[in-house]
C-alpha cells in the first residue's frame, strides 16, 4: 500500500461532531470522515471549484480528489439517513486506531 499523501486544507473545522438534534451522543452510532474529505466537499460545494482545480488547491491527483468526495457524500448520506452521528478526525488519528 502507498504511503497518503499530505493534503492541504485550507479551513480549520473547529466542530468534533454532528448528531440528530434530541439524541444522546452515547446513544448513536458514528461514523468518521476526515478533514481531507471534508475540504473536498467546501472546495467543491462552498468555493465552487471544479475538480481538477481543487485537487490542485489540495495537491492530490483528480482521481484521488474524486475518491475521497465520493467517500464524504456516502458517509454524510449514511448519518442523514440512518441518523448516525458525523465525527470529524485527522486521517492519521484514524489510521493509528486501526
Amino acid at each position: 500500500m502507498r504511503n497518503r499523501l499530505q493534503r492541504r486544507i485550507g479551513y480549520s473545522f473547529r466542530d468534533l461532531y454532528y448528531k440528530p438534534r434530541g439524541v444522546p451522543l452515547r446513544q448513536l452510532d458514528e461514523v468518521a470522515i476526515t478533514k481531507e474529505e471534508l475540504e473536498t466537499l467546501r472546495l467543491r460545494f462552498i468555493e465552487k471549484l471544479e475538480q481538477v482545480d481543487a485537487a490542485k488547491r489540495m495537491g492530490i491527483s483528480r482521481s484521488q480528489y474524486q475518491r475521497d468526495i465520493t467517500a464524504a457524500m456516502k458517509k454524510i448520506t449514511k448519518c442523514i439517513i440512518e441518523g448516525k452521528a458525523l465525527r470529524i478526525v485527522d486521517y492519521l488519528d484514524l489510521q493509528r486506531k486501526l
